[in-house]
């Protein structure tokens, strides 16, 4: 009798699980052994792909729009000159206010009395500030502006320069710091390395070569300090002694006693006093009293003191200063008070000079009329103050006369230039 087909599966499954283990031997005392193995797999690495930032959005250069420059109705069918006259008469000092009101005033008169009617004069408020002046700046741009006078204080002029020079209008302002000065600004002011030179190479040609300085606290004072150092090593001379004060009277006090001190009987020939009005009233007298004789030191000062008021200071009789030839400057008080019935600040010629420029250069072709060829002619300008001109390196030169405070009025003892040529002996 044939044994059932079942009775052989024990037999077959231990065989099978011989095999298996055998197998499963086999590759441990494989991989137990001193077989190498195999090279890594060799994976091919993605290609790499360049990606390309998109480009950064450059803010779009400003340009102005012709079809909406200002042409006011009783200019139709004319190409009008525009002139913008930026200037802080929003101010919130009263001073500045006035100032700034006197200076457009001179400006209408320049204006008025050289009678051309296709010059377009643009007042817009500056606020005293960069930013309004940068806004005052932009309006008179869009609205077409050819040459921009003015802003008055330097933080305005700088931002209202930068914005004009992207579209080639020049700029004459009014400030006196000159290192705003340059590129398409030029200053139309006094500049104070010009006082300070005029008057420490007059007082050389004197012979004074030793000299003493009170110098008012702050940014002017360290401006007129280095100006009058310069100006004085440039000449072999020297400073023997020298303080600062602040702007109170009782301050001035000990200072003044100080350069006093330092006089010995003649140390010095003569003492810089750069500062004008009430505080030169104050300061002045502090040397006297400290017994600085004024007739044996020369008290020198700088166009501040162009103050009509001051030759009723006894201290100061005798004192030298700089300023523009007074001739045509009393001739246009005269024109200025029959016209508006006050006395302006010392300052506001500038604005009928500036307007005066812009007439005298009007006349030139389109192509030619605001180029800076055209501004820094070095034969320059005349106005009332005198002649002036603008350098390509951004200063300004002046023809300065030298005045002597007397107690009837100042007086020219050494004439301003009237022409920027050469002399021919």
């Amino acid at each position: 009798m044939t044994k059932p087909a079942a009775s052989a599966r024990p037999g077959l499954l231990n065989a099978t699980r011989a095999a298996l283990f055998l197998g499963m031997a086999l590759t441990l005392a494989a991989c137990g052994g001193n077989r190498q193995p195999g090279p890594p797999p060799q994976v091919t690495p993605p290609p790499k792909v360049e990606v390309t930032p998109p480009p950064i959005a450059e803010k779009p250069a400003y340009t102005r729009d012709p079809s909406r420059f200002y042409n006011p109705a009783y200019m139709a069918g004319e190409e009008p000159i525009r002139v913008a006259l930026l200037l802080p008469f929003n101010s919130s000092r009263q001073n500045v206010r006035t100032l700034s009101n006197a200076l457009y005033n001179a400006a209408q008169l320049a204006l008025f009395e050289f009678d051309r009617g296709n010059i377009l004069l643009m007042p817009k408020s500056t606020g005293g500030s960069a930013d309004g002046a940068r806004r005052a700046a932009k309006e008179a741009l869009d609205a077409g502006a050819d040459l921009i006078l003015g802003p008055l204080f330097a933080e305005e002029v700088s931002a209202v320069g930068q914005l004009a020079a992207n579209v080639n209008v020049p700029v004459v302002a009014f400030s006196s710091d000159s290192s705003v000065g340059g590129g398409n600004v030029h200053l139309l002011s006094f500049p104070l390395d010009e006082d300070v030179d005029r008057i420490v190479d007059y007082a050389t040609l004197q012979g004074i070569t030793r000299y003493a300085a009170l110098y008012p606290q702050g940014t002017y004072g360290n401006r007129v300090r280095a100006a009058f150092q310069q100006a004085v090593s440039a000449r072999t001379g020297e400073v023997v002694a020298s303080a600062s004060y602040p702007s109170n009277a009782q301050g001035m006090y000990d200072p003044a006693q100080r350069i006093a001190s330092a006089y010995g009987g003649g140390n010095y020939h003569a003492v810089f006093l750069p500062e004008g009005g009430s505080e030169l009233k104050s300061l002045a007298p502090l040397l006297p009293y400290y017994d600085v004789d004024p007739r044996d030191v020369k008290f020198l000062g700088t166009g501040l003191w162009d103050d009509p008021s001051l030759t009723r200071e006894p201290p100061l009789n005798g004192a030298w200063y700089p300023a523009p030839p007074p001739e045509g400057h009393d001739q246009f008080l005269i024109r200025y008070r029959r016209a508006y019935g006050s006395t302006p600040p010392r300052i506001a010629s500038l604005g009928y000079d500036a307007v005066s420029l812009a007439i005298a250069l009007s006349t030139l072709p389109r192509s030619e009329r605001f180029r800076p060829e055209a501004l820094t002619n070095p034969d320059g300008f005349a106005g009332v103050d005198g002649i002036f001109r603008f350098m390509p390196d951004g200063s300004t030169e002046r023809g300065l006369a030298v005045l002597e405070i007397r107690p009837g009025g100042a007086v020219v003892i050494d004439p301003a230039p009237t022409s920027f040529q050469p002399q021919v002996f």
